[in-house]
């Protein structure tokens, strides 16, 4: 494969592979497939009509959808006319979408439904730059994506070549938002050589043949999924488009792919259901389910499985395999991490989990696990990728160098000199490397990830709930599990007088944490606060504290700041109710 540029991607795939269902999503009930060429022809169409509709290079162009054919038609087109693509999360809040369509200069947006229609028009209000808004569903009163795609009919391919001809691998492609720690979103900025060299490197990593089938649902706004793309469409893999993630397991019944991508989330839903079904099961089949689900817990790569691993095999571990299609050659894992004993049970079962690691800054794969030999090690996240170097720092900072590495954080050279040091970028990390494989130890930063694999910054979050007059402290909780929640010490004045106001007879600390009427006012607040934070910041569940935290008491340092771990671990019985666990 020899080019940097994606918009090189599209005539790869023509000329060695192509396929009649390169794409594909349902519509009306049935499955509507676009082939190699359908697509090339779409992406050409809306090519022109996006310089027909006046988009000029470097214009920021934003995507905000569900995953479907037409993002990829429109994610090309952009490349193609020398614009930039700003992919946007359809659950961030209307605040976001106010600042990151004025920080990015947004000229043009198209958006999947009404609810995000509703959304967007309301932050145009205060978004000089956008011209106009198109919907990929019909929507009444709404411009229709088509209404753009009619504009094009080949009338610009002198302009078209000149452009695509002017656009260098270094070139600006896409500028991808992510949380900062000001609370601000910062706009990761992404070459065209960032993203191919990414994706030429994941290519041989794949055990996929040309023809194969991938299911496709986590959000195309996210470099990881994006990236994924890219690799289908160079390999000759189909991608199917998942009608919503409630219909996932449906869909991966009609399909039957060979590889689709997730997030540990997920995954931990897709045992926890494996599981359920096996303990409804009658008495004898039932020891026979959690007897094979135990051997598939234990399981180590290479070890030989025997006349034991052969009748598990037939009588549990391919009817779990036949539940995701039974054609299944490879989950890839990635956005937060994993757990090892999930790691252990897929592989057991034959469904092998490759479990990487990355940020959307690094386009976004430094390492993987893969099916070569000696290829995974499980609690890793792989061995780094062909092209990309990685070295620890002395404090134990996992930094990373290479052709994937972004160009920076736009329009904030301060912040992007805050991560490079020369060509090594920090991540925020920390890891060592065990026998060739990285493993990641621990989180440098404060910022964490939800087992979902989003991204949650709780300094901004955490400050805000302090306005509310009943809350004194709280830390937000949540790293790698299914949701935000909050660990909150009241504000005992004031609500020791709310409660006498009330005529509640709550006179001490405790009292105060354990009435229900309380809680509920507390809640309520927690509830009023999270209509300003996108779905995956807010807060779903809390404890009350009845102690305050304090310098002495070890829960501060001396400048007053909360010390995350120590009152993780003081606390962990809190955590634990919180989560069920």
């Amino acid at each position: 494969m020899d080019f940097k540029r994606t918009i090189d991607i599209l005539p790869y795939a023509l000329a060695n592979h192509p396929l009649d269902n390169c794409l594909a999503a349902k519509e009306n009930g049935k499955w509507k497939t676009y082939s190699t060429q359908d697509f090339s022809d779409k992406v050409s169409q809306m090519s022109h009509a996006l310089i027909e509709l006046g988009v000029k290079p470097g214009d920021k162009i934003s995507s905000i959808t569900n995953n479907r054919p037409e993002w990829n038609f429109l994610n090309f087109a952009v490349a193609r006319v020398g614009a930039i693509l700003c992919p946007m999360y359809p659950t961030i809040s209307a605040e976001d979408y106010v600042y990151i369509f004025n920080h990015a200069e947004i000229k043009f947006v198209f958006v999947s439904d009404e609810e995000i229609l509703e959304k967007v028009k309301k932050a145009k209000i205060d978004v000089p730059t956008i011209e106009g808004i198109y919907t990929f569903n019909q929507i009444e009163g709404a411009k229709h994506w088509t209404e753009v795609l009619k504009l094009g009919s080949n009338q610009h391919e002198e302009e078209i070549t000149k452009r695509m001809d002017a656009i260098k691998e270094q070139d600006l492609v896409t500028i991808i938002y992510t949380s900062g720690t000001t609370g601000k979103p910062k706009g990761v900025m992404l070459s065209h050589q960032n993203l191919i060299s990414n994706a030429i490197a994941g290519i041989p990593l794949l055990p996929c043949d040309v023809g194969d089938k991938a299911l496709s649902f986590l959000p195309v706004c996210h470099v990881f999924e994006r990236t994924l793309l890219n690799i289908y469409v160079m390999g000759g893999i189909s991608i199917y488009y998942a009608e919503s993630l409630e219909t996932i397991g449906d869909n991966i019944k009609e399909i039957k792919p060979e590889i689709f991508s997730a997030v540990p989330r997920l995954i931990e839903k897709v045992y926890d259901k494996i599981i359920l079904g096996g303990s409804q099961k009658p008495a004898p089949l039932k020891q026979i389910f959690f007897w094979a689900v135990k051997r598939a817990n234990s399981y180590e790569i290479g070890a030989p499985q025997g006349i034991l691993g052969k009748i598990a095999n037939k009588l549990v571990y391919s009817k779990v395999r036949e539940g995701l299609g039974g054609n299944v050659k490879v989950i890839v894992s990635g956005s937060a991490a994993l757990q090892t004993r999930l790691q252990r049970f897929f592989w057991g079962v034959g469904l092998p989990i490759l479990e990487g690691y990355g940020l959307t800054e690094t386009s976004p794969i430094i390492a993987v696990n893969t099916l070569l030999k000696k290829g995974t090690q499980f609690g890793t996240v792989g061995k780094v990728i062909e092209n990309v170097s990685v070295r620890i720092a002395e404090d134990g900072e996992i930094l990373t160098k290479g052709p994937n590495v972004m160009l920076g954080y736009y329009k904030a050279p301060q912040l992007t000199e805050e991560v490079m040091s020369e060509e090594w970028f920090h991540t925020g990390d920390i890891g060592i490397f065990k026998h060739g494989f990285l493993k990641i130890t621990d989180r440098k930063k404060q910022m964490f990830k939800t087992s979902g694999g989003k991204y949650i910054a709780p300094g901004p979050i955490e400050n805000m709930f302090k306005a509310s007059p009943f809350i004194e402290q709280i830390m937000v909780i949540g790293e790698g599990k299914k949701h935000a929640s909050a660990l909150i010490i009241p504000s005992f004045a004031y609500t020791k007088g709310w409660a006498k106001e009330n005529g509640l007879n709550c006179k001490t600390n405790d009292e105060i944490c354990s009435n229900n009427e309380v809680i509920g006012a507390i809640n309520k607040e927690i509830k009023t606060y999270n209509e300003h934070l996108g779905k995956t910041e807010q807060i779903k569940r809390f404890e009350l504290i009845s102690k305050e935290w304090t310098v002495e008491g070890g829960e501060l340092t001396p400048t007053m700041k909360a010390k995350r771990k120590p009152i993780l671990a003081k606390y962990e019985h809190l955590v634990k109710k919180i989560y069920n666990e």
